[in-house]
């Protein structure tokens, strides 16, 4: 795919890393998006790994006064990741930072539970894992998901993305046992620059994608 390739929607970017996961021979129990935006891609890659789909949710911590600016993530089960970096150049203090945790992995644990609805959280321990999401910038959420697949003793994790700058993930190859990731272009501006349709996906939508699992 040329640097000036868009992807035209989520779909058909799953539907270019299931072929990409195929290509490479990369087997999976399970496919987990980060939703909402993951879970379009990771319905296409689940159908093309034949796999089961499920979601793992992980929030944004924002820096004081720019919620956009992500200092860290917090999980649903709690687990966090820290940008440490970004904590001190932004002057975030443990107390806010603490305070915000909480938040974000009360709303993570909420989302998680309302697009499960009565499915069990699947065991993950011995599972060889996909995680799909539809695009990286600073990772962060990404960075939060992968450390509770850690805990989880998860026995392999691919993380599978559209597209990242170079140095994200780069750095995101030293905490799963493979990336790939179909695009790497060093003039990245935002993931939804890359897609010729990026419109918000629903609550309703994405949970419809899980509900295809049992039909």
């Amino acid at each position: 795919m040329s640097d000036t390739r868009q992807f035209s929607d989520r779909t058909e970017a799953g539907e270019r890393l299931g072929e990409a996961l195929r290509e490479r021979d990369v087997d999976a129990d399970v496919v987990l998006a980060i939703p909402r935006g993951g879970l379009p891609l990771g319905r296409a890659v689940a159908d093309a790994l034949d796999a089961a789909l499920d979601v793992v949710v992980a929030s944004k911590i924002g820096a004081p006064g720019n919620p956009e600016y992500a200092i860290g993530a917090a999980a649903s089960d709690g687990t966090v990741w820290r940008n440490e970096d970004a904590i001190r150049r932004t002057g975030a203090d443990e107390a806010y930072f603490e305070r915000e945790r909480e938040r974000e992995a009360a709303v993570a644990r909420e989302k998680a539970e309302r697009y499960r609805a009565d499915r069990p959280e699947l065991d993950l321990a011995g599972k060889r894992v996909v995680l799909v999401d539809d695009g990286v910038a600073t990772g962060a959420t990404a960075r939060a998901c992968l450390n509770v697949l850690e805990d989880a003793d998860a026995e392999r994790v691919v993380l599978a993305l559209p597209v990242g700058p170079p140095d994200t993930v780069a750095d995101l190859r030293t905490l799963a046992d493979e990336v790939v990731c179909l695009r790497t272009p060093s003039a990245f501006r935002g993931v939804g620059q890359f897609y010729e349709r990026f419109d918000q996906v629903s609550d309703e939508d994405a949970i419809a994608y899980l509900d295809a699992n049992e039909g």
